[in-house]
């Protein structure tokens, strides 16, 4: 397990989110969806927050972080404001749990979707499915954000 490059595409990416979240002209097209657009970038926001909270910050550091699903796509109107503070916070989470795991690569302390994996695996999964979703609110931003 590389955890220097993990981090730095965790730093890259979250960075890249909330410039994204940052770039939107106006509050309300964050919370805007559309015809097959499901959900808004501030759903998304909301979701990849609570996903690197709980699956790198509660369950690898120890945060005590207790997560809300749910209302990562239900809740609406959240200031902007706060979306950032919440993407600059996962960061410094983020970033100090893998600076504190080291190389050696364990198994993740839960099984998940894929069975049971190891860290390495579930850390590259979940950077995977970052970068999956900021692909989605880049292109929410573009289509909607008028």
């Amino acid at each position: 397990m590389n955890i220097s490059a993990l981090r730095t595409f965790y730093k890259r990416d979250l960075d890249r989110l909330y410039a994204e979240i940052e770039s939107y002209r106006s509050e309300e097209a964050l919370w805007r969806v559309s015809g097959n657009i499901a959900n808004s970038a501030g759903n998304l926001c909301m979701h990849l927050v609570g996903n690197l909270n709980t699956y790198i910050g509660a369950r690898l550091g120890g945060s005590g972080y207790v997560r809300d699903r749910p209302f990562e796509f239900a809740g609406k109107g959240i200031p902007r404001a706060t979306l950032l503070a919440q993407v600059r916070e996962v960061a410094a989470v983020v970033d100090a749990t893998l600076a504190g795991l080291g190389d050696r690569d364990a198994e993740y302390p839960e099984e998940v979707s894929d069975g049971r994996v190891s860290v390495g695996y579930f850390l590259t999964h979940l950077a995977i499915h970052l970068g999956y979703h900021l692909g989605q609110i880049n292109y929410h931003r573009r289509l909607l954000d008028v």
